[in-house]
């Protein structure tokens, strides 16, 4: 895993952070919820290849 890839993270939870508290300043609710929605699905997605290779990982271990 890569450090660029922890700094993309970071940055998009600070600017979810940022689009949501001045959202939900003006009054739009659910579009700050869905914002960070949208924030959380993009992590997930980057994460996902990671979660996987972790997964096979362990099978190959524990099948040897």
């Amino acid at each position: 895993m890569s450090v660029n890839l922890i700094f993309k993270i970071a940055a998009v939870g600070i600017l979810v952070s940022v689009l949501s508290q001045v959202l939900k300043h003006s009054g739009r609710e659910e579009q700050a919820f869905l914002t960070s929605l949208a924030g959380l699905l993009l992590v997930l997605f980057w994460i996902l290849p990671y979660v996987y290779e972790l997964f096979a990982t362990m099978k190959q271990l524990f099948t040897l």
